[in-house]
């Protein structure tokens, strides 16, 4: 048995959403920034972040712009704060119902957002109205790769089952294939794009949030009859070990400016 990944639970009430999504930052977090570091940042710049999570890029932003300012908006703001930077500010809005000025800022940020939204491409026109013209839009989003190309049997199931609960739950799993071309019909120019592999053994950030996932929510799947708990417990032994290496998705970065009016 892999002992590295002890957090967590395989029983009801042990869910600890905050540590997901603080992990899920912690894999994405250097290949955003990344990006970022290679546009024109500048201090003074005003800078939205939709679906903000537990706000580790948005206080990133918030230094990186100072005395610029940061706005960092989700539908649910339990694990965001302000702390420690003056300049940034929490607000809870539904994004699809959100509204900001015209050309409010000259940098937009949305990570792993745009696919779980009914009519991403709506959502993705309205903000880019929000970019001052000039400004940059970086859109980050997740294509899931075909369950039956799993290395092991194991991971066929219990990814199969993983991704039918996430479409059950309004994802969009090809989603991310399309951002760039959205981006483009939506009226963003200069667009350029990266990819970032996800998976068991793509990296320690990889499976440890792999490995918390399923230790709090893989009862859930248990239960439906979507996998036997000893699947589930065999996906788990191989996390960390060459044989379990896998690559279920590819985060697709994507970023573009709003053209400047002449």
């Amino acid at each position: 048995m892999n002992t590295v990944h002890s957090t967590g639970s395989l029983t009801k009430g042990a869910l600890s959403q905050r540590d997901q999504v603080q992990l899920f930052e912690k894999k994405y977090d250097p290949g955003t920034t990344a990006i970022l570091e290679n546009l024109p940042l500048h201090r003074g710049w005003t800078c939205l972040e939709l679906g903000a999570g537990a706000g580790s890029l948005a206080r990133w932003l918030a230094a990186r712009v100072a005395p610029g300012r940061v706005l960092a908006v989700d539908i649910d703001t339990a694990y965001l704060t302000a702390e420690g930077a003056p300049n940034l500010t929490v607000e809870q809005a539904v994004i699809t119902s959100a509204c900001f000025d015209d050309g409010a800022f000259d940098l937009i940020v949305a990570r792993a957002v745009f696919g779980h939204l009914r009519e991403p491409e709506a959502t993705l026109r309205r903000a880019m109205n929000w970019l001052t013209p000039g400004g940059f839009m970086l859109v980050e989003d997740t294509y899931y790769l075909p369950s039956e190309h799993a290395p092991t049997e194991a991971g066929r199931i219990l990814i199969d089952g993983y991704l039918r609960l996430l479409v059950q739950q309004g994802a969009d799993l090809a989603w991310g294939r399309n951002v760039p071309a959205a981006l483009a019909r939506v009226g963003l120019t200069d667009i350029d794009s990266s990819v970032t592999p996800a998976g068991p053994g793509q990296s320690a950030a990889d499976d440890e949030l792999i490995g918390l996932r399923l230790r709090q929510e893989g009862y859930r799947l248990v239960e439906k009859g979507v996998v036997r708990a000893d699947q589930l417990a065999a996906f788990l032994d191989g996390l960390g070990t060459p044989e379990g290496r896998d690559m279920t998705a590819l985060m697709v970065s994507a970023w573009g400016r709003r053209p400047v009016q002449t």
